[in-house]
């Protein structure tokens, strides 16, 4: 069986004693078996900025656990960044969601620079961190990709 849990945010995962991650309210969790990779859904169920795109159209039908990685790469942004994907109170509208200004610097070749003091390994850490969650939030579900590749992205080394 596999939990597909539709509300992946921070609010929802804490860190134990050992800094082990783990995830909390399973309320719009749904349980079912791992070879259907679908199931169906007829609302939207998630957090607004952690919400993948497809769930915002009315007849929503089938959803799959790239859903959860969606939200996992929103989480990555916010995580890499110190700030929230949503800001209500920006300026310009190009400000208020965060990731396509992420985005924006990254394919014009700009560094990614979100902390202020931080050191060259950790600003090669925050670049792939965010280079992931680019991945994760696909506006197309079939081009996020799975948890374990996600995992390994995170964890090996690869030049950014």
């Amino acid at each position: 069986m596999q939990i597909l849990h539709f509300d992946i945010k921070p609010h929802n995962i804490l860190l134990d004693e050992n800094f082990v991650p783990k995830v909390l309210d399973f309320g719009l969790a749904r349980l079912c078996p791992l070879e259907e990779s679908i199931v169906s859904l007829t609302a939207a169920r998630e957090t607004i900025g952690y919400i993948a795109p497809k769930l915002f159209y009315k007849n929503i039908g089938g959803v799959s656990y790239k859903t959860d990685v969606y939200s996992f790469g929103m989480l990555l942004i916010e995580m890499a960044s110190g700030r929230k994907n949503l800001n209500a109170n920006a300026e310009h509208s190009s400000q208020i969601y965060f990731p396509s200004c992420v985005y924006d610097q990254f394919s014009e070749g700009h560094n990614i620079e979100m902390l202020e003091d931080a050191t060259e390994e950790e600003s090669k850490i925050i670049k792939r961190i965010v280079i992931v969650a680019l991945y994760c939030i696909q506006l197309t579900s079939s081009d996020r990709p799975s948890m374990d590749k996600i995992v390994a992205m995170l964890e090996r080394e690869f030049e950014c």
